[in-house]
Parts: C-alpha cells; sequence; structure tokens
C-alpha cells in the first residue's frame, strides 16, 4: 500500500443546494489497488463536538464509496462533512477506472474488482494520521451499500457498517426493474451487455430518460442524478453491467458481520429492493431506519438527507465512544 496526502488542504464549501454543509478540511490521499492508483479524499475528524470518539489509539475512521459508476465527489462530500464534524475522520475513494482513479478498463464495473479496492482503502484508512487501525467503519450507498457488507464480514477490525438505501440481491433488484420497466428495454439493454462481453466495451449512459437506454432509467432518476454530479463524473457506463448484477448477492454476508450494523432504507426505493435491504438487516441483526422515499431521496438538497445523516451519527457515536 502506498499512501500520500497533499502538502495543502483548504475549507471545502459546496454552493447551491449544498451550502448548508459544515466547513471542513480535505486532503487529497493517493493508495493503490491491485496496480492501480486509486484517488481519495481524506476528511480529518474536527474538533471539539465529538472530541470523545477518540480513545487511547486515534480516531474512528469512516472509509467511504458510492454506488453505481458514482464518483466521490457526486454527493458523497456532505455525507463525509457530516461525520467529520461529529468527530470522525473519513476517507471517501473513487474505484478503479471511475472519477479521478486510475486504472483500466475505464467505466467498467467489476463486483470484484471494486470489493478489492474497498479493502485496499480500508489498509489505506489505517495508515492516516491520528486514526484508530482497529476502529474501521464501513460507509456504503447504493451498490456500495452491499459491498460494505461483504468487505465488513468476519474482521476484528471494523467496529460499525452503515449501508445507506443499499442494493443487496442482483436478482431481486432484476425483478424490481421488470416491475418499472418495458420488457423490451430490459431485453435492449441485456443484448448490449452480451454484445460488450463478447465484442469489447461497449458503452451506454449510466442514467437516461424513460424509454432511452441505460443503466437507470426510471422516471426522475436522470433529474436526480445529475443533481448530485460532480465534475469528474461520467455518465457512460459498460454495458455489461447488468450481467455483474445478476450474480451479486453480497446480503448473504450480512449474518457474519458481527459489529453494529446500520442498515438505512428508502421503503419506496424503486432501484434498490426494499424488502431484500430489510432481510438482510434482519440477518445481520442490525439497527433498521425506515425513509418515506425514493432512491436518490437521502442526498443533500433532498427531504430525508438531514435525517440519514443525523440517524448516521448518532448509532456512530453510541457505539464507538470508547466506554461503549
Amino acid at each position: 500500500m502506498t499512501s500520500q496526502t497533499s502538502q495543502t488542504s483548504q475549507p471545502t464549501q459546496q454552493t447551491g443546494q449544498q451550502a448548508h454543509e459544515p466547513r471542513t478540511v480535505r486532503h487529497d490521499v493517493a493508495f493503490t489497488s491491485a496496480g492501480a492508483e486509486l484517488s481519495g479524499w481524506h476528511f480529518p475528524a474536527a474538533a471539539g463536538p465529538g472530541a470523545e470518539l477518540a480513545g487511547p489509539a486515534g480516531r474512528p475512521v469512516v472509509v467511504m464509496a458510492h454506488g453505481l459508476a458514482g464518483t466521490k465527489d457526486s454527493g458523497l462530500e456532505p455525507y463525509a462533512a457530516g461525520l467529520a464534524a461529529a468527530g470522525l475522520d473519513v476517507l471517501a475513494f473513487d474505484y478503479r477506472g471511475f472519477g479521478t482513479s486510475g486504472g483500466t478498463p475505464r467505466q467498467t464495473v467489476s463486483m470484484a474488482g471494486q470489493l478489492e479496492d474497498y479493502r485496499a482503502a480500508m489498509t489505506a484508512a489505517k495508515g492516516l494520521d491520528g486514526v484508530d487501525p482497529e476502529r474501521i467503519v464501513l460507509w456504503g450507498v447504493s451498490l456500495a451499500g452491499g459491498h460494505v457488507l461483504a468487505a465488513g464480514a468476519g474482521r476484528d477490525d471494523v467496529a460499525a457498517v452503515v449501508a445507506l438505501t443499499p442494493l443487496v440481491d442482483g436478482l431481486a433488484a432484476g425483478r424490481l426493474a421488470l416491475a418499472h420497466h418495458k420488457p423490451s428495454a430490459m431485453l435492449r439493454s441485456t443484448v448490449e451487455g452480451f454484445r460488450s462481453r463478447v465484442a469489447g466495451p461497449r458503452m451506454m449512459p449510466v442514467v437516461a430518460r424513460p424509454g432511452e437506454l441505460g443503466a437507470l432509467t426510471l422516471d426522475g432518476c436522470y433529474e436526480d442524478y445529475l443533481a448530485i454530479a460532480g465534475p469528474s463524473w461520467r455518465n457512460e457506463v459498460d454495458a455489461t453491467v447488468g450481467l455483474e448484477l445478476g450474480g451479486h448477492r453480497p446480503g448473504r454476508h450480512a449474518k457474519d458481520v458481527t459489529c453494529p450494523l446500520l442498515v438505512q432504507i428508502a421503503d419506496f426505493d424503486r432501484s434498490a429492493p426494499p424488502h431484500a435491504a430489510l432481510k438482510a438487516a434482519f440477518e445481520g441483526r442490525a439497527e433498521v431506519r425506515h425513509y418515506p422515499c425514493d432512491h436518490f431521496d437521502v442526498y443533500a438538497g433532498k427531504q430525508w438527507f438531514e435525517a440519514a445523516l443525523a440517524h448516521q451519527v448518532a448509532f456512530l457515536r453510541r457505539h464507538l465512544a470508547p466506554a461503549a
């Protein structure tokens, strides 16, 4: 593992819909995974509130990544800033082939590769100044909400796991997609996936409007995703993503997560099946929070962001204080 932090850092403050975020310091960090240099942001814990989380060995550190074809500059910073303000260090990173991380092929989702990247980020997080290497918190949203279950299973150095609107069962997601899409649209994207796997990468939009070719084409998804998209995000993904999702079942690892687990479910989620998330939460003996909203309604600027962040902070403070 190699890790380097930028020599200078500046307080970051989003504008527009994210102007209410706490001011926080952010450092650039680089580390390697399977030979690729991955790009991360380190948000050191703020002084003051949350100081009680620091133990003799240091502060807990959150390892955070995005969902389907997402990048760290696309909606993660408000959560990272909020957790840092609460007294936790945060390492947010881009998977190989996405955002500002290196690696090829570009824009190609590999479940095994992303899980390997999560584990590399965990190792990098342990080397950050002032953190307790035995108190890692895994944080994931959407597709990453499933990755954190697999990454945290059977680990003694993981102190807590947070899965926000997690996608934990690819087959269940496929059935949910059939309920909201025409079969012809599903067939079209599947054919594109097979063509990409056989003849080489074929790109399609990550998000498109209903009736168009894309990985996410539900009504409102195009506008919701673009509202959080950062400058490094690209609206394209290898069409094999649907084939990758078909056999993806990280929910089966929930029973092997021995640390405190928080599962946050959007009850009207049309992208990540709520019933599958609830089943995984039950098997993982998780604390569960429900929000009467859809998949993208938990991001900054939406109604349920503040509640979701507040529940994460309360959960982590309760379980990570040294006395606990």
